[in-house]
């Protein structure tokens, strides 16, 4: 067993039952596996178990043995204290800092058949980009594939902001702002800029977005950057989060964001700054989104958007740079596009006109097709993406059709099948 594959059984959900409990014998309920990180920090983002009477929010961490933990120097990371379970393959040691924050340990031996270990160590190495690649055939795309593939997502997306606007009492404004927050992230940092959104109630964001030093001050603050400033700006900064901190009684929680992996123009602090400009130039954001005719009026609101004067000559604080204004390159603008403001235009909209749906199809087929690893690999099976309708519904196949090998379900997966 390595840790590896236990965390590809962990994510598969590969598993006898899941009638799980921890090794006190108390249930735990695993609501949501949690999203798997292969970046630094916690192996299992944003899950949800249910334990004691009581559902959790927050990461889980899985080991072969308990004792790892002590090993891999957790308890001095900042990046583990909001671990609510975990999990390993066997229980060798009691973690007194995890027992002492009633942090259940689940071990999984017991649950796992070791008859199909060695068959998913056969797949673990295997490079293909999809399992069906070799018999791959672009002709057996069905009509419409595109078309119901973006429904299923946007359909799946809407779910998920219905149940933000019941947390948030349908106030519009504040889930379009957490919604920027968890875009502006990228997938690095996506789960970590909503926390520090959602960590502080909309109405002072509201009150503080005019002053653009105090609202970047605020996303700093939380963010855990200013506790030692390291020059007369972060001073500043500082001074202006204790003020707000003090004035709305904000609770003392932090959120540290990652920079591992990231090139310096995706820096966690050029992209808060950045959130933090968007913000004191539009009011009323959420209705000039929704009102939008054509993607050239979205583009407009987003062109002129850039992080503040210090981050032309920094990426981070306290080191120098050469000079460049930090705005929003036309991808990145896309990547909000795609993943906030057509998902909410069509969550508004849905249930009261008919034709947005032909709209919003509309306004995908205006922007350019994204340029990552996975659009790489279907151009490689010889697929022309020639938008983002195609891109986004090859990138959304990919995802829950090809990673999860969901073959027999797959439209594309049946007819390959059914002609071989």
């Amino acid at each position: 067993m390595t840790e590896k594959l236990l965390q590809y059984l962990w994510n598969y959900k590969v598993f006898k039952h899941f009638d799980f409990k921890d090794i006190e014998g108390n249930s735990v309920e695993i609501i949501h596996f949690g999203k798997w990180n292969k970046n630094a920090g916690p192996d299992f983002l944003d899950a949800k178990i249910k334990f004691n009477g009581l559902i959790l929010a927050g990461n889980i961490e899985l080991h072969v043995r308990s004792s790892d933990w002590i090993f891999h120097n957790h308890s001095r990371d900042p990046n583990y204290q909001n671990i609510i379970l975990h999990v390993v393959f066997e229980h060798d040691l009691e973690i007194n800092e995890l027992t002492g924050r009633n942090v259940p340990a689940l071990e999984l031996k017991n649950y796992i058949d070791e008859s199909i270990l060695w068959k998913y160590e056969k797949l673990l190495p295997q490079n293909q980009f999809i399992a069906c690649e070799n018999i791959f055939d672009n002709t057996k795309i069905p009509v419409n594939f595109h078309e119901e593939n973006i429904l299923k997502k946007l359909d799946e997306k809407s779910l998920e902001l219905e149940e933000q606007l019941i947390v948030h009492k349908n106030n519009f404004e504040a889930v379009l702002f957490h919604s920027f927050a968890y875009s502006f992230g990228l997938k690095v940092n996506a789960f970590i800029f909503r926390q520090i959104a959602e960590s502080v109630d909309y109405s002072i964001i509201n009150k503080i977005r005019l002053n653009p030093l105090q609202l970047e001050a605020l996303f700093f603050g939380i963010a855990g950057w200013l506790n030692i400033p390291q020059d007369g700006q972060m001073k500043i900064w500082k001074r202006e989060f204790e003020f707000i901190k003090a004035k709305f009684n904000i609770a003392d929680l932090q959120f540290y964001p990652k920079f591992l992996r990231l090139r310096p123009p995706n820096f966690p602090t050029i992209r808060l700054s950045q959130l933090a400009d968007l913000y004191s130039r539009h009011q009323n954001l959420f209705s000039k989104i929704i009102h939008a005719h054509h993607t050239d009026e979205w583009y407009s609101i987003f062109k002129s958007v850039k992080a503040s004067e210090y981050w032309d000559y920094h990426f981070n604080f306290g080191t120098l740079s050469k000079a460049q204004p930090k705005i929003l390159s036309r991808d990145f603008i896309d990547l909000l596009i795609l993943n906030t403001v057509l998902p909410l235009k069509y969550a508004y909209h849905r249930y009261h006109r008919e034709e947005i749906t032909d709209e919003i199809m509309e306004f995908y087929e205006q922007i350019s097709a994204e340029k990552n690893s996975v659009v790489t690999g279907w151009k490689n099976l010889g697929i022309h993406v020639n938008n983002a309708l195609e891109s986004q519904s090859l990138i959304y196949h990919h995802k829950n059709a090809c990673e999860e090998k969901n073959c027999l379900t797959c439209s594309i997966g049946f007819k390959l099948l059914n002609e071989n």
